[in-house]
This record gives C-alpha cells, sequence and structure tokens, in this order.
C-alpha cells in the first residue's frame, strides 16, 4: 500500500519540465511510427533520408510552436475540455508547419516525396504521444482523491445539477482542501434524477431536501443556481429550516460567465437574494465619458448613497473627486476605502454643512467641481416630524446654497437624489425633498445647464432603513415591529441604484426628474418574515411580529408620479422621465424665504403652513389615507 502511494505521488507531482523531457523523445518518435505504419520495411530505406529531417523538423517546430501556444505552463491534473481542445489545435496547426517544412526541405535530401498520407500518421501518433502523458496525469490525479479518505470533511449537499452546480462538485472532489464533500446533488430537472455528474449522483428534486439532509447526515446545502427568482431560492431556504441545515448561496453570474466557479465566494443567504430582479444593465461607456477627466464633488459622501456613488464615480477616471460630508468619521473611511483602491485618483476630503454657504463657497473656490452629484439630505421620516426646523434648513436650504454656488461657478452637471416620498408628500421630510425638487428645476430653466433630479425609493442596507432595524430586532430576539400588515414600500440595492443614478446622469438634459423602474413595491410584513427565516427561526414559535401603527407622516404606501405628471420610457428600459410637473409657485421666492425665516426661528407649528403653499399636494397627518 506504501508503494502503491508512492508511486501514485511521483506520477502526480511530474512537472511541465518532465513532460517536456519525454516530448523531446516520443515526438520524433511520432514520426517514425508513422512511417513504419505507412510503409513495409522493404520499402522504408529509400525514404530514411527523408524521415530523418522530418524528425528533426518535428523536435524543433512542435516543441516551439507548443511553447509559443502555451501548452507547457498548463497545470495538467486539473485539465479539462479546454485543454483539450488546445492540443488538439496545437498539433493539427503544429502538423502544417511541418508538413510545408518537409515540401520545402525535400529538394535538398535524396530519395522520393512525401507520401501523403505521412502527415495525417504523424499527426495522430504526435496527439497520441502529447496528450496522453498529460490526460494521464489527470487520470491518476482524480483516482487518487476519489479513493482519499472523506472523514473530517464537511458533508453538503448541493441545489442545482447545471453547469454551475457541475463546477462546484469538480471543484469540491478536486481540492479536498477546502474543508467540503459533495455527497449528491437536488434538481427538478426530472431528466437529471438518478445521473451522476462527476461522480456525484443527484438524490432527488428540492421537495427532498430535508429527508436527504437527514438520511446523508448533510451539514451545509450549496444553492448553484444563479438565475434562480427569490420565489424559489425562498423556498429552498424554507426547506433548509426546516432540514435543520445550514443554506449557502452562489452570489451571481460572473463567476460562471468566466467559465469558473470559486467555492469561497459562497456566503450566506441574504435579503437581497429573495427580493433581487433582472441584472440591471447599465451603458458604462457613455457614463465613463461623461465622467472620466471631471472634477466631481459628492455632497453626503459619507451616506450608503453618497459613498456608492463614489465608488462608482471613481471607477470611471475623474480628474479628482471631492467627498464633501458633515460626519467626519464616516467621510474618513470612505476615503480611506478609495485611496486604498483608487490610488491613482486624487481624493479631497472636505468636513462641511451644505447649510453654511460660507463654507461651501471656499470649497468651490478652492477645488472648482465641473459636476456635483448631490445626496446630503435628512431622510428619516418620523425623526423629522419631530425636528421640521432640521429638515427645511438641511434639504431645502442646504439644496439651494448648492444650487447658487453651481449656477455660479459654472457646474455643467448637477444630479440631485430625490425620494419617493417626494409625491403627494405627507411628511416634512417628503415635502422639503419636493421642494428641492422645484428648486434643481428652476436652477436648470435660468441656465439651460443639465440640472437633474432623481427620484428612487427605499435602498436596501442603507442606514437608518428597515432591514436594519430588523436585523437587530431579531438578534435581540424580538418582538420584530412592523407598523402595519399591509404597509409596503419600494426597494433596491444600493449599487444597483447608484448605476441609475449615474445613467440618468448621462441622459439628462437640464430640469427633468427621472424616476427609476424599482419593480413591484414589497410588503414590508412579507419582508420581516423573510429575515426572521433567513436568521433559521420562525415566526410565533422563535420570535414574534408586534404591530405597533403608522407613525406620524408615514404613509401606507409610496407613488412615484404626481397628479397631471407623465411619464416617458428614456434611452434605458430602468429609468422613465416625468412631463407636466406641476409648475413651481409664481411667488416660490417670497414663499421661500419664509419658509427658511420660520426654520431659522425655530417655528417649528408654521412650518407645515408654509410648506404647503409651496407644495399644495402636502397633505400633512394623511398617512394612513395614502
Amino acid at each position: 500500500m506504501r508503494l502503491k502511494f508512492l508511486v501514485s505521488n511521483k506520477v502526480y507531482s511530474l512537472r511541465n519540465r518532465h513532460l517536456l523531457a519525454l516530448d523531446l523523445v516520443t515526438l520524433p518518435l511520432a514520426m517514425v511510427c508513422a512511417f513504419a505504419v505507412r510503409l513495409n520495411a522493404g520499402q522504408l530505406e529509400p525514404y530514411l533520408p527523408l524521415m530523418a529531417a522530418g524528425m528533426l523538423l518535428s523536435l524543433v517546430l512542435k516543441l516551439l510552436w507548443f511553447r509559443l501556444m502555451g501548452l507547457y505552463s498548463h497545470y495538467w491534473p486539473l485539465a479539462g475540455f479546454n485543454e483539450a481542445l488546445q492540443i488538439g489545435f496545437g498539433v493539427f496547426s503544429a502538423e502544417l508547419l511541418l508538413t510545408g517544412a518537409l515540401v520545402v526541405v525535400h529538394p535538398l535530401v535524396s530519395g522520393p516525396a512525401l507520401p501523403r498520407s505521412i502527415p495525417f500518421l504523424d499527426c495522430f501518433f504526435t496527439l497520441l504521444a502529447f496528450a496522453g502523458p498529460r490526460f494521464g496525469l489527470r487520470w491518476f490525479y482524480q483516482r487518487r482523491h476519489a479513493s482519499a479518505p472523506h472523514a473530517g470533511l464537511q458533508r453538503v449537499l448541493i441545489a442545482g445539477a447545471g453547469a454551475a452546480g457541475a463546477m462546484v462538485a469538480r471543484e469540491l472532489l478536486q481540492n479536498p482542501s477546502l474543508g467540503l464533500y459533495p455527497i449528491g446533488f437536488v434538481d427538478d430537472d426530472p431528466n437529471k434524477q438518478r445521473l451522476r455528474i462527476h461522480g456525484v449522483e443527484v438524490l432527488g428534486r428540492l421537495e427532498d431536501i430535508p429527508q436527504v439532509v437527514r438520511a446523508k447526515a448533510v451539514r451545509q446545502v450549496l444553492i448553484a443556481i444563479p438565475s434562480a427568482p427569490p420565489e424559489v431560492i425562498r423556498h429552498i431556504v424554507e426547506l433548509c429550516r426546516i432540514g435543520q441545515v445550514e443554506a449557502r448561496i452562489l452570489p451571481g453570474l460572473s463567476q460562471i460567465a468566466a467559465g469558473r466557479v470559486e467555492v469561497q465566494r459562497f456566503r450566506k443567504v441574504e435579503l437581497e437574494d429573495l427580493l433581487r430582479r433582472e441584472p440591471i444593465r447599465t451603458d458604462i461607456t457613455q457614463v465613463q465619458a461623461l465622467l472620466r477627466g471631471k472634477r466631481v464633488l459628492v455632497t453626503g459622501a459619507g451616506g450608503s448613497i453618497g459613498a456608492e456613488l463614489c465608488r462608482q464615480i471613481a471607477r470611471c477616471e475623474p480628474q479628482a473627486l471631492i467627498l464633501l460630508g458633515h460626519g467626519e468619521n464616516s467621510i474618513f473611511h470612505i476615503h480611506t476605502e478609495l485611496q486604498r483602491d483608487f490610488p491613482r485618483i486624487p481624493l479631497y476630503k472636505v468636513i462641511a454643512d451644505i447649510r453654511d454657504r460660507d463654507r461651501l463657497a471656499q470649497v468651490f473656490a478652492r477645488y472648482a467641481p465641473e459636476m456635483v452629484f448631490h445626496a446630503a439630505a435628512h431622510k428619516h421620516v418620523p425623526l423629522m416630524e419631530e425636528n421640521p426646523e432640521e429638515a427645511v434648513t438641511n434639504n431645502v436650504s442646504g439644496t439651494r446654497n448648492l444650487l447658487e454656488l453651481a449656477v455660479q461657478d459654472g457646474v455643467t452637471h448637477l444630479v440631485m437624489i430625490s425620494t419617493d416620498k417626494a409625491v403627494n408628500p405627507t411628511s416634512v421630510m417628503g415635502a422639503t425633498k419636493r421642494v428641492a425638487e422645484l428648486l434643481v428645476q428652476q436652477a436648470a430653466l435660468q441656465t439651460g445647464r443639465c440640472f437633474v433630479a432623481v427620484r428612487f425609493g427605499n435602498v436596501l442596507g442603507s442606514r437608518g432603513s428597515v432591514v436594519p432595524f430588523f436585523q437587530e430586532q431579531i438578534a435581540r430576539g424580538g418582538p420584530v415591529t412592523v407598523t402595519h400588515p399591509e404597509i409596503t414600500r419600494f426597494f433596491m440595492t444600493i449599487p444597483e441604484a447608484v448605476q441609475l443614478v449615474l445613467q440618468a446622469a448621462a441622459l439628462g438634459k437640464g430640469g427633468e426628474i427621472f424616476v427609476l423602474d424599482m419593480g413591484k413595491p414589497v410588503r414590508i410584513l412579507d419582508l420581516a418574515r423573510d429575515l426572521i427565516r433567513l436568521a433559521g427561526l420562525e415566526e410565533g414559535r422563535d420570535i414574534e411580529i408586534q404591530f405597533t401603527g403608522l407613525r406620524p407622516g408615514e404613509k401606507l404606501y409610496e407613488e412615484l408620479f404626481l397628479p397631471g405628471e407623465i411619464y416617458h420610457p428614456t434611452a434605458h428600459n430602468k429609468i422613465f422621465v416625468c412631463d407636466g410637473h406641476p409648475p413651481a409657485p409664481e411667488s416660490l421666492e417670497a414663499h421661500l424665504a419664509a419658509l427658511l425665516t420660520a426654520a431659522r426661528k425655530g417655528e417649528s407649528t408654521l412650518i407645515p403652513q408654509l410648506l404647503q403653499r409651496l407644495v399644495p399636494e402636502y397633505h400633512p397627518g394623511r398617512g394612513e389615507d395614502a
């Protein structure tokens, strides 16, 4: 047994230099075999000079050609279909070169012409001599690992026996160091039942997960179905919960498109997996052309949206990126990250409050931004109901300051991040964001520049949003508090929202309000239940859900368009543009001055009335009827 192991280990440790030494012998022999098969012993003598020339040319040309093709840089124990194709092409093309060389050399040597079958025979024997040892190594490798003991490895079940699942099984079998051993697949395709893929059997359908888990002592289920819709992922997670086993998921299609799957990239199933939609395809070339070589200012750069804006803008190679925010810690963190990931881009950290016009003027004078992305805002609805002065001074006065300086200093593009709560607002926060939209449209109308606003709903995982709040409640053991059983919201992931914001900036001409297609609204109660399941808990047994009633300013459901607004598709199928906006009041400046004065004086009871003069569709306290 020890001898057998040593022999297989020696074979397994063969490297390309050993294979090269073998080729020095076998490649000329392929030519000898070709002549020997084609000619009888008595016919061979006249061809000896040509055969000798063929052996020499074969050795030189084939070795050089294989080297140029990279055939001496593969790790052959893990060779697959692509390597086999490369060998086939390499041998065939080398044979063409060799045949051409022999035709040229023939007049220089004595003897009859080259028989036409020799190149075909030499090609066959070369393929045998070159591919045989290499795929022999692969066979030894697989045999050795197939017979290796699986004790100590965690037994896993792969959900999905398609291309992704097959790649996962193969990687696990070839890399025991990963600590995982695939005991089988489950897949709903009836044609795959009881078949074997890389020696691993399809043990049943997805519905059979609990039974297979118990029968096979499975410790993890790896979900390898990148195209699965959210309801399928949700169903698998529920089956894993019933089977009391952990579910992990392959994040997406990028690895499959590259022809590889990294098992280390499997992670726990997250809420985004249960709400995911078709991947958004952005015309990155148009966005890059807009941002490349520009000085770009991002306000609120330390927030969830602002930080992701900075990341995606940095990928477009701006001339400089100015990170402006009020919180020093958040600006420090995003600056550190960007400095690490984009060391060549000049980054400037600016701690400033957009309500301070003089400080903003200093920033514009020093850095001369050409484009502005305005993400700084107060967004928490109940908090702003209690502190309306802050909502007005930040969301309205801050935006006004920014617009005035952008107009004064020649900024060509400004994009303001708005919200669906600005549509028929019932909250101070929503009303102030609608006023900010009016200011952006007014500045665009006066200057003819590309100043636009982009509306979207909630972003998953943003600070202060419902998802982190629920996760914190679940971690404490509950209860999970939901305001109303029928309350719904639109959701997007932060990266996809920012992709569309940048795309809207490239589409804008000036004065538009862009609305992002966020799919169907999600019931918050369903979201809470999903998060409870993902935590491996059961509602009613492990954790309770309590209904607390709508909070001040909160709507039962959100809207995307104001009455009278007509939306049209744009060049991007996930972005709409609104026409027919309700006009700004003729006395906008007078009402605005009164609103800002009331906010500065702390006259909180007067603010809702003044907001209604600016935003007639604002109805404070009517959230339950919305």
